[in-house]
């Protein structure tokens, strides 16, 4: 069951669980007293340098290569108004909810933090939109990463001045300020430095982030799944996974890969039925003898990225920033390097996921390597063509993950007159790992619909409690093997099972938590 308990919003860092709880269920939020109390001591110090004579970026200047220009006070509300709606200057499809309410939610928190000006009822705005689900349409294209997601957040921004387009509770497009009005929210006026502090950012690319975290957890468990059912089907060895082999190579992930394999595999008949002495095969292919150098190596990979992670969700990224003894500095935080590197890292490490995954599909289908089985595990070889072009669908998918690999970080490109001359493209690095994130989904669940209909066909042999389970699962969704059917739905029919965590809640329901 979904935990919706309110999310507290204070200056100390969201946890990972919160920002899912608030972007994919719906959770609401509160803005603490501590987070009030923050919010309204900076707010002072910045209504102290809008009311002087020198010039403060951000406060009483223009911005980026305009920055040399003093605004008279009577034109700083018309600022922070230009700013946000020249910069919600987004293009393309819409962002999915789920992305912009992580948004929504990391950048209510960095105002929480006290460090960037903003008044206790400019926040209270957005945590008031969160909580009536009423979503800004932001875009898929226009965020260069630096200075953070600008084009993204501004549209946010444009929400809370009672302007643009939402989605409201419904999931209907209605006009903002309607949207407000409806909810009983009251749009605000943008003071000094607030238009500033509401787009400066790095909390889409986070936000991202932290939603593939949660998905790439479940996957690369649901890899070791459908690793342990292709061994089977393909009368592969369990030794070695054996833990004193996997400690002469102490990796943390692939120790709890191959300690998940060796859960699944736990007194399967197919295994035995091969270890009577007459098996001469001396040792299995790489995709089925390193699937846990592979999956290990991928979870080593989600560990450095939760680090960064977890290092963002405690930074109070905006520029300029207030700092606790009342100067108010520029800076460089909202550089997206160090969450576009993992973006990309984690990319990587889905595809190659993928690859192998695709390589021990391939495997089951092909009479010269699938040991006994039918060819393209056809009902009648020749009439049918059994799951040979599931196997297509998996290489394509696979060919463009290799693509979606290439990273997005190292693509930097001027912008603002050379004010802003190197930039992150965190955002580019995020929304490619989104789509990586689905194509994982598919080729894993393709790998698990082939081993299942292979494992049927080794009766009477049984696989083991666990892979069996899956089986039995599957099975709900998903005919077993005969004649060729209509074969895409039952391909979707496994990705939702994958998606929804089903398949490694059957395997756990004999093994217990995979690791």
């Amino acid at each position: 069951m979904r935990d919706k308990a309110v999310v507290n919003v204070g200056p100390e860092p969201l946890s990972f669980d919160e920002v899912v709880r608030v972007a994919r269920h719906g959770a609401e939020v509160r803005l603490t007293d501590d987070a009030v109390a923050a919010m309204a001591a900076a707010r002072t110090r910045v209504d102290e340098l809008a009311e002087s004579p020198t010039p403060a970026y951000g406060v009483s200047t223009g911005f980026g290569a305009l920055a040399t220009r003093h605004i008279d006070p009577s034109l700083r509300a018309q600022l922070q108004r230009s700013l946000v709606r020249s910069h919600a200057a987004g293009s393309g499809p819409e962002v999915e909810t789920e992305v912009v309410r992580a948004l929504m939610l990391l950048r209510l928190h960095t105002l929480a933090t006290g460090h960037t000006g903003v008044r206790p009822k400019t926040a209270k705005v957005l945590q008031s939109l969160l909580n009536a689900s009423i979503t800004p349409v932001v875009h898929e294209y226009g965020s260069l990463g630096c200075s953070g997601d600008l084009a993204p957040l501004s549209h946010v921004a444009l929400t809370i001045m009672g302007e643009g387009v939402v989605r409201d509770a419904a999931g209907d497009l209605v006009e903002a300020a309607e949207a407000l009005k409806q909810a009983g929210v009251e749009p605000v006026e943008l003071a000094a430095k607030e238009g500033l502090a509401l787009i400066n950012g790095t909390d889409g690319m986070l936000g991202m982030l932290i939603l593939a975290m949660d998905d790439l957890g479940r996957l690369f468990r649901t890899a070791d799944v459908a690793a342990a059912m292709s061994v089977e089907a393909l009368l592969g060895t369990d030794r070695v996974f054996a833990a004193d082999l996997q400690a002469l190579r102490p990796h943390p992930g692939q120790a709890a890969s191959a300690a998940n394999l060796r859960a699944l595999l736990r007194d399967s008949g197919i295994m035995e039925s091969h270890r009577d002495g007459t098996c001469t095969r001396v040792q299995d292919a790489y995709s089925l003898r390193c699937a846990p150098q592979v999956a290990g190596a991928a979870r080593d990979t989600l560990a450095h990225a939760a680090a960064v992670a977890a290092r963002e969700l405690a930074s109070a990224v905006d520029n300029p920033v207030v700092l606790a003894d009342g100067r108010v500095e520029s800076n460089g935080n909202f550089h997206g390097a160090p969450v576009g590197y993992v973006l990309d890292f984690l990319a990587i490490a889905v595809a190659d996921v993928a690859s192998i995954s695709e390589r021990r599909t391939d495997r089951m289908l092909d009479v010269a390597r699938s040991h006994g089985l039918p060819a393209f595990l056809a009902d009648d070889p020749g009439v049918d063509s059994g799951h040979m072009i599931a196997q297509y669908t998996q290489a394509a998918i696979v060919s463009e993950l290799k693509r979606l690999a290439v990273p997005a970080s190292v693509d930097s490109i001027p912008s603002s007159a050379m004010q802003e001359d190197h930039v992150s493209m965190g955002w580019s690095a995020a929304r490619k790992l989104r789509r990586s994130v689905d194509g994982l989904t598919r080729v894993l669940a393709v790998e698990i619909l082939t081993a299942a209909r292979a494992l049927d066909l080794r009766a009477p042999h049984r696989p083991a409690p666990a892979t069996g389970a899956v089986v039995a699962a599957l099975r709900q969704a998903v005919a077993g093997p005969g004649p060729d059917r209509f074969l895409a739905p039952e391909i979707e029919a496994v990705t939702r099972l994958v998606a929804d965590n089903a398949v490694v809640a059957a395997a756990e329901s004999v093994t217990g938590a995979l690791e």
